[in-house]
């Protein structure tokens, strides 16, 4: 699949409406309706550039014909010190998505910006630019797995609130391909899966895509802060792997090629994200530089080199040492990252990706295949870099925070190699922990509590399982990860409900590693709230 571009026009003066949405019937062609009804994103910001992005709702005479959109960034929010302008046109080709991407921008500083079709003007969103040089502190917050059906996204509502976010990470599972009623039933709540039936063609992604950008939580969201998103396998389908899914069957929905290349498609039309001239075949996998104080690594554990499951208790399958979770094109890639982030001496190396990595499955046990348990020698070698092994120069990768969405709980966990052996791993000192893992709470999707087998087969797991610092089955909600030069501290802020729109939330318990140690200890208090950024 060729991805589709887009192509910025040569700059003009900044517009002079007022900002903020027009009054409806303005303009006779929307007739009463918006243009701008999926709201504005940024994302993938850089110290000198972010990706722009909204939607252009086609008026009904224009439904088949290319729309010139104009856009303007500013460094406040009445628009008086604007530092870039330009024009762009969209059309059908990209499904009427708008991206541009500005360059030239001051690292470490909010911007505004906001879109403009003839008279119309879209909502003002505000973003942000990575910080250079010297870095003293970052905040990030982090979720993943929001079911439309299965409740509102309240979630998004508190990550949208809070004003010293540098950035909000989004691991997968942005929304779910089902139908209703295949996981969750979203008619008691009026939030029914469109279209009614399950993704499979270019069209069917585009509209659940702008139905969950119709979302009002979601757009406050987009509209507060810059967001670095990666796909897990619901943006495709579940337990989808290179050259296939669980839940993909040719005979009734055709190739899984035709499936992956227009679900691809969509995300890159509807996704802030910046697409690089081979981004057709789906590379996903970047990084960002945080000045000295962090490296944040994205991967794909999916779509890019992910080897078909194997059955849970197939161990001559699970242990072939040819099965990758990563590919090796991306494996490489991230072994050149890691070690250029340690040779650069970057405090911190976070990698952002989607299915647990702490092992979870004791020996003898059945493993599940989807998390990195089921691809033990992609761990290996991940784990071989990290102590020095197969990387360029030799030397150990230190002071690495892997964060992780899908499991729809709350972990914190040392990264040992094999946890179960003391010879090995000392939970008291953290002796042969070489990573230390977060993750996140779905956003809006069912607690992995709430499914009875898998809450008894993981009822003694913080008994049997040294590495186990900290686990919870049942909230919902997202993670704050605060970084300084000498700790990474992750946050647990769990929404109180998710069967109406309602805000609140309360702080579920903190854990942090200190650098050089590779291990989390339990922080009673939350960090200290900084001055907006």
């Amino acid at each position: 699949m060729r991805a589709v571009s887009t192509a910025t026009t040569a700059l003009a003066a900044p517009w002079l409406p007022a900002c903020g949405a027009l009054r409806p019937g303005t303009d006779p062609l929307w007739a009463g309706a918006l243009p701008f009804a999926h709201g504005v994103a940024s994302g993938d910001p850089l110290a000198d550039r972010v990706i722009l992005w909204t939607r252009v709702t086609p008026p009904p005479d224009r439904a088949s014909g290319p729309i010139p959109v104009r856009w303007r960034l500013a460094r406040d929010p009445g628009f008086r010190d604007v530092a870039a302008w330009g024009s762009v046109t969209t059309g059908p080709a990209r499904d009427y998505t708008v991206k541009v991407d500005p360059v030239g921008l001051e690292p470490g500083r909010a911007y505004y910006y906001q879109f403009a079709v003839l008279d119309r003007t879209s909502p003002i969103g505000r973003t942000r630019t990575l910080p250079s040089g010297s870095v003293d502190r970052v905040r990030l917050a982090f979720t993943s797995c929001a079911n439309y059906p299965q409740g509102y996204f309240n979630t998004y509502a508190m990550m949208a609130a809070r004003s010293d976010l540098d950035a909000v990470l989004h691991l997968g599972d942005y929304f779910y391909e089902y139908e209703n009623g295949a996981f969750g039933d979203g008619t008691a709540l009026g939030r029914l899966p469109e279209p009614a039936h399950e993704t499979v063609s270019l069209s069917d992604y585009r509209t659940r895509h702008a139905q969950y950008k119709g979302d009002p939580d979601l757009q406050a969201l987009h509209r507060q802060h810059p967001v670095i998103a990666v796909w897990d396998d619901h943006e495709s389908a579940n337990d989808s792997w290179k050259g296939g899914a669980e839940n993909h069957d040719p005979e009734r929905e055709g190739a899984w090629s035709a499936r992956k290349a227009a679900a691809i498609r969509a995300y890159l039309e509807w996704m802030p994200v910046r697409e690089a001239p081979a981004d057709g075949d789906g590379r996903i996998y970047r990084s960002f530089r945080f000045g000295d104080l962090a490296d944040l690594i994205m991967l794909d554990t999916r779509l890019e080199g992910r080897d078909e499951h194997a059955p849970r208790d197939d161990r001559l399958r699970i242990d072939d040492p040819r099965r990758s979770l990563l590919g090796p094109t991306q494996e490489a890639w991230l072994a050149e990252r890691l070690w250029a982030s340690q040779q650069r001496g970057a405090a911190w190396r976070v990698l952002g990706q989607q299915v647990m990595f702490a092992p979870l499955a004791r020996p003898g046990r059945p493993v599940n295949p989807d998390q990195w348990d089921g691809y033990p020698a992609s761990r290996s070698r991940v784990l071989d870099l990290l102590e020095g092994r197969g990387n360029a120069g030799g030397g150990a990768i230190d002071d690495v925070v892997i964060l992780t969405g899908d499991i729809h709980s709350s972990w914190a966990l040392d990264v040992p190699r094999d946890p179960f052996d003391p010879r090995r791993y000392d939970p008291a000192t953290g002796r042969g922990s070489r990573a230390v893992e977060f993750v996140t709470p779905a956003a809006a999707a069912a607690p992995l509590g709430a499914f009875e087998r898998v809450r008894k087969s993981l009822d003694q797991v913080e008994h049997t399982h040294p590495h186990v610092r900290f686990m919870d089955l049942d909230e919902r909600g997202y993670v704050l990860l605060d970084l300084d030069a000498e700790r990474a501290q992750a946050e647990w802020y769990f929404v109180d409900t998710v069967e109406e729109r309602r805000a609140g939330e309360r702080f579920g318990g903190a854990f942090a590693a200190r650098r050089g140690e590779g291990r989390l200890t339990e922080v009673r208090e939350p960090s200290p709230v900084s001055a907006a950024v």
